[in-house]
């Protein structure tokens, strides 16, 4: 998780490995916590560990999967709510956005997999967008989202940091 990745590799070799950095780094903020702590709203606007998980994989899946015509599951996108998908409703247990995130990432890398950087596909929004910029975007909301993470779990615990010391 340290690793600055692979300083001499490819561009999507290295897109990749900044996406799973970023991506792990949200995953290992969770560990330790219990359902409550993930649940704990803690921020005015609500936010929460859990929730920003959910809206990870959903915009994952939305992303790498509808843009480039792969089907996905039913996502949490509501027209009349923008925070859809950032809540996690009572019923739905950890386990399930948990795994719900480790769906959509293989999905995700699925097309990655299989896709040049320079492949085509439509947005949500109708714009024609590649692979390339898909993954930089991709790269970038989750990093900030990680961000999120680390300052959310630091006001839960007083844990800082984005992978685990060597």
């Amino acid at each position: 998780m340290g690793s600055r990745g692979p300083v001499t590799g490819g561009e999507k070799e290295n897109l990749r490995f900044s996406l799973d950095r970023h991506r792990e780094a949200v995953l290992w903020k969770l560990q330790g916590l219990d359902d409550e702590q993930l649940r704990r709203p803690m921020t005015p606007s609500g936010t929460h560990l859990l929730g920003l998980v959910k809206h990870l994989a959903a915009v994952e899946y939305n992303w790498f999967c509808e843009t480039f015509g792969r089907e996905t599951e039913p996502l949490p996108f509501d027209d009349e709510d923008e925070d859809a998908d950032l809540r996690v409703e009572p019923h739905e247990a950890t386990a399930d956005i948990l795994a719900f995130y480790a769906r959509a990432r293989a999905a995700s890398d699925a097309v990655i997999g299989e896709l040049e950087l320079d492949a085509l596909g439509t947005a949500w929004s109708g714009e024609t967008v590649s692979l390339r910029w898909v993954l930089v975007h991709m790269v970038e909301e989750t990093a900030r989202h990680a961000g999120h993470v680390d300052i959310v779990r630091e006001l839960i615990d007083g844990a800082t940091g984005d992978h685990l010391r060597e």
